[in-house]
């Protein structure tokens, strides 16, 4: 049953579909489904969201939201963005609470990565 009043959806640009779920489903593992050629959904096991053709990207840069993930090891978490063809954008940095690091997904979307640690 759906939670009223929590995010509920996400949705994302990206010039190259294929080229984003192969690196998200690298990356994180998430499953996809095609709603025809210009959009296709995700599941991360928590939130939904899609990904639909476009030449626009997120940025904190244009004062876009920033999505950002969890990982217990964040040094394994830059090397696993690195090897799924993503770019760190934002070296790791401590925050009150943890540290995290921001990486652009090869759409040019950033995203950002935490740990406590």
């Amino acid at each position: 049953m759906k939670k009223e009043n929590c995010i509920d959806y996400v949705e994302l640009p990206a010039l190259d579909l294929k080229q984003t779920k192969s690196f998200f489903f690298e990356l994180f593992g998430w499953e996809f489904v095609d709603w025809g050629e210009e959009y296709c959904s995700f599941s991360d096991g928590r939130l939904d969201g899609g990904f639909y053709k476009s030449n626009n990207i997120v940025s904190t840069k244009t004062g876009s939201v920033l999505l950002v993930f969890y990982a217990k090891e964040l040094e394994h978490a830059v090397g696993r963005v690195e090897n799924a063809g993503g770019k760190i954008i934002k070296s790791i940095f401590s925050f009150p609470g943890g540290r995290r690091f921001h990486f652009a997904d090869p759409n040019g979307n950033e995203f950002a990565i935490w740990s406590e640690q």
